[in-house]
């Protein structure tokens, strides 16, 4: 008779497989707590990204019950909000997924061996000294000007002897590099290794097997397959949502939502179907889009929401739950397309039928965790899976990434040596 493992030895079995996997099932259960370092760095041989590298954003310390009670003496009394009757419907939406994310973030709060530990996981002093301080290259300007016909990156085809700065990256690539096309160009990295590249003196970080179109949106089709049964079976977009928001604007450019109708989603997916997970922001306006016009062009019927919670790194939330403009979790939308529900690949794999809340510390801004290990028991078709992220701002093993900035988190600055 097979005996039960007591709660302390299990979490121990539970910290164990995080340490090695990245991923922390809370009470084996449907909600689970990720470290996308961990995943991420599952990428690469001879290199890791540095934790301060990429939790990068500073979180104040929690309040204390006395401070909480101060503040409520002092604030003063606000009328009730108005709302809209949009307002009012995503306050409807709040209120139903509510019990899970509470219920998801007890269960994160009674980890606590994972608690003990996530802030010496997040907050890596040797990591930082190591970092210097990154100046970013603004690729969606480049690319939009005359001079991007004329750009190339260099690619680095074998190793060098040249004397390493203190990550362990090399400082030049004069030797053994391969000149190609950065914009509007398929770049693949045949080597089963990393590989570093170079552009306009700075080293970027590419891991093995990746591949990556940077372009606009005028562009994306070169992906397309020529034949259906060589297309992806897990498509993730991030789309630069419509956003009057002054500061998004300022991190990046946005598009007129009715543009995403247009991105060839089931042309892109296998024959044999594909997984699409959408990552869409609260807007009610933006949820009624995705729902009625969005889903509906590219030919997925239903959809299953999983939700982004965040936490600090002392696992409280980043913000109040309830607050109406800055809730502390994001909506990933999943769905299939291309699928018939009958054929015998959709009988091997885990149906999408209840929600699901995945909890990590964000790093930056509009910066989404890796999904492939997360998302893989409910992909449909051929192992390995191919995996495509559409609005890319970094490359993944066996990845393929398309979007105006692919390498926006690959510069070296972000990485170490192991």
């Amino acid at each position: 008779m097979r005996m039960r493992m007591e709660p302390r030895g299990l979490e121990a079995e539970l910290m164990k497989s995080f340490m090695e996997s990245g991923v922390y099932r809370l009470d084996q259960s449907d909600v689970v707590f990720i470290d996308p370092v961990r995943l991420l760095n599952d990428s690469y041989s001879r290199f890791r990204l540095s934790p301060s590298a990429y939790y990068s954003r500073h979180f104040p310390p929690s309040s204390t019950p006395d401070d909480k009670r101060k503040r409520k003496r002092n604030k003063p009394r606000h009328a009730p909000l108005n709302l809209n009757e949009r307002e009012l419907c995503a306050e409807e939406r709040h209120q139903q997924v509510r019990p899970l994310l509470l219920n998801a973030h007890r269960k994160l709060l009674e980890a606590s061996q994972l608690l003990k530990i996530l802030p010496r996981i997040v907050e890596s002093e040797a990591a930082l000294e190591c970092r210097e301080r990154v100046v970013e290259q603004n690729f969606v300007e480049l690319g939009s000007s005359w001079r991007a016909p004329f750009c190339e990156i260099a690619l680095c085809n074998g190793v060098q002897d040249e004397v390493k700065n203190p990550q362990g990256l090399r400082s030049g690539l004069s030797e053994g590099k391969k000149l190609v096309p950065l914009f509007d160009n398929i770049i693949s990295v045949e080597s089963d290794d990393d590989v570093e590249a170079e552009f306009q003196n700075v080293i970027y970080v590419l891991p093995p097997k990746s591949l990556f179109l940077m372009s606009d949106l005028r562009q994306v089709r070169k992906l397309i397959a020529g034949d259906s049964a060589e297309g992806f079976n897990l498509i993730v977009i991030d789309p630069p949502w419509e956003n009057g928001s002054a500061r998004q604007k300022a991190m990046y450019p946005t598009l007129p939502n009715r543009h995403f109708m247009y991105l060839p989603v089931k042309e892109l997916a296998h024959s044999d179907g594909a997984l699409v997970a959408l990552w869409i922001t609260n807007r009610q306006k933006l949820q009624d889009f995705v729902v009625k016009d969005l889903l509906p062009a590219w030919g997925i019927s239903h959809a299953t929401p999983f939700y982004w919670l965040k936490v600090k790194p002392d696992g409280s939330l980043i913000g109040d739950l309830d607050l109406f403009h800055h809730r502390p979790y994001e909506l990933l939308l999943l769905g299939y397309v291309n699928v018939d529900f009958n054929s015998e690949c959709m009988k091997t794999i885990k149906h999408l039928k209840e929600s699901r809340v995945i909890i990590s510390v964000p790093g930056a801004y509009s910066r989404k965790p890796p999904l492939g290990k997360l998302l893989e028991e409910y992909i449909p078709g051929q192992r390995p899976s191919r995996c495509i992220e559409l609005f890319a701002r970094e490359l993944v093993a066996g990845w393929t990434s398309w979007g105006n900035e692919p390498l926006h988190f690959q510069d070296a600055t972000y990485y170490l040596g192991k």
